[in-house]
């Protein structure tokens, strides 16, 4: 039976250690060894540690592993896993399989370095019996380390990795409540931007459902879907790339809206694409959803309406590599999110009614209110690209808008672009320089809309 008490890392690692019928190998790279230390240190282990090691020499690491892959990502912690699983059953299972459930703990991580240059990131594994000669079970989680020192990331991988081994043996509960458990006391620590399961033990378990609840339980900044192939951690589809963001709800998954989805990302990527030097590589454009709620007095969405409306996006392939969900709502939160792992351009695109829904929003949880929004959004690789609209849908948007008497448009043949849109003072003044510094880019109006008129 799962425990429902809360224990200390000390008790979840001793628990462990006084299981006679838990036993495995462990095998870091990156973060010290403070996932065995735990073990170690709290009494019992030759109870629970079959093996520790650490393979730091690539030289040694790829003997062991294989040479190929990159050391910190998914090909490595999987040949890992696999190499220390094989031969820890090869090794016991004759001697001990009939009353042990096995383990085997990897993770390969890319600490802080001296300098606190690099993106601190990496891969935690583990794959476990629950119960003696039963079927392997497999998780895989992608993590980013937010603290400010090497020692203190240590730190919190090794409690990572004892939640983790504890939370598959007593925990196993519900999706929601085991990445609780996993994730217990690294709050604002560690970030879980990517997990995977397989095996008896998760039977029933939806891999998609499983990211968007780490992004609404607060786990993860963003998760993303490429349109091709299956879902990844941000920082292997952002690394080094330029970059286009298509914000919106996206609640409408009809063939006219998905078209018009289409047609505002494949302007954004196609403009950004003539900024560039013609030998750069092509820009990645993704939609973005939030997992927060248009309105503070709307519940937020479900999961199921999320993945739906992720689905009806990447039909659109032709421009999009993906969807990008976030926690937050915020544009400003992108833009903190996507430059974590990327230097290069970084585009927004954005039709006209979320721009005035931007200048118009409170931002009540900042203490320099909508000026530190626009400072944190437009960093200096950032720029808005601004769709045009019909004037009679700006009009309806307009309705919705509490300060509708501060805006002011004219139209081309019924359509209005951004510098056709202005804001009486005082913001009006910041939209005008965002303009004229060329912050905020005004996308003309293809002749595709107004002959669809």
């Amino acid at each position: 039976m799962a425990s429902t008490e809360k224990l200390t890392i000390h008790q979840k690692a001793l628990q462990i250690n006084l299981d006679p019928a838990s036993y495995g190998s462990f095998a870091e790279i990156g973060a010290g060894q403070e996932v065995a230390r735990w073990f170690l240190v709290v009494g019992g282990a030759s109870g629970t540690v079959a093996k520790s090691i650490s393979a730091y020499d690539k030289e040694v690491s790829d003997d062991l592993y294989g040479s190929g892959a990159r050391y910190v990502s998914q090909e490595r912690l999987a040949a890992m896993l696999d190499r220390e699983w094989t031969q820890l059953i090869s090794q016991l299972n004759k001697s001990r399989g009939s009353n042990t459930r096995f383990f085997s703990f990897v993770d390969t991580i890319s600490a802080r370095n001296y300098a606190g240059t690099n993106e601190p990131h990496g891969w935690v594994g583990l794959r476990f019996q629950l119960q003696p000669g039963g079927q392997a079970n497999d998780v895989v989680l992608h993590v980013n380390m937010l603290d400010l020192s090497n020692p203190l990331e240590q730190e919190a991988i090794g409690i990572l990795g004892v939640n983790l081994i504890h939370a598959a043996f007593y925990q196993l509960k519900t999706e929601e409540s085991f990445f609780a458990n996993v994730a217990e006391g690294l709050e604002k620590r560690i970030e879980i931007d990517y997990a995977e399961v397989r095996g008896p033990a998760f039977e029933g378990w939806d891999q998609r459902a499983l990211l968007v609840q780490l992004v609404r339980a607060g786990l993860a900044e963003a998760v993303c879907f490429p349109s091709s192939g299956p879902p990844a951690p941000p920082i292997d589809v952002l690394h080094k790339r330029d970059v286009v963001l298509a914000p919106g709800s996206f609640e409408h998954t009809d063939p006219a809206h998905a078209a018009i989805h289409e047609r505002l990302l494949a302007s954004g990527v196609e403009q950004l694409r003539k900024e560039l030097d013609e030998k750069a590589p092509a820009p990645s454009g993704f939609f973005c959803l939030s997992a927060m709620p248009l309105r503070d007095i709307d519940p937020p969405p479900e999961i199921s309406d999320l993945l739906e409306r992720i689905d009806a996006l990447h039909m659109r392939t032709q421009c999009c590599s993906g969807v990008l969900v976030f926690r937050e709502r915020e544009l400003y939160s992108m833009t903190a999110l996507v430059n974590r792992y990327t230097k290069e351009h970084v585009r927004f695109i954005l039709g006209l009614s979320l721009i005035v829904r931007v200048w118009d929003y409170r931002y009540t949880t900042l203490a320099g209110s909508f000026l530190e929004a626009l400072s944190r959004l437009l960093a200096q690789n950032v720029r808005i690209y601004a769709y045009p609209m019909s004037s009679r849908d700006l009009e309806e948007t307009m309705k919705n808008v509490s300060s509708t008497e501060d805006w002011k448009w004219t139209d081309t043949d019924g359509w209005v672009s951004a510098s056709q849109l202005h804001r009486a003072p005082p913001l009006g003044h910041l939209y005008d320089y965002l303009l004229a510094s060329n912050f905020l880019v005004p996308m003309p109006i293809p002749g595709a809309l107004t002959s669809d008129e």
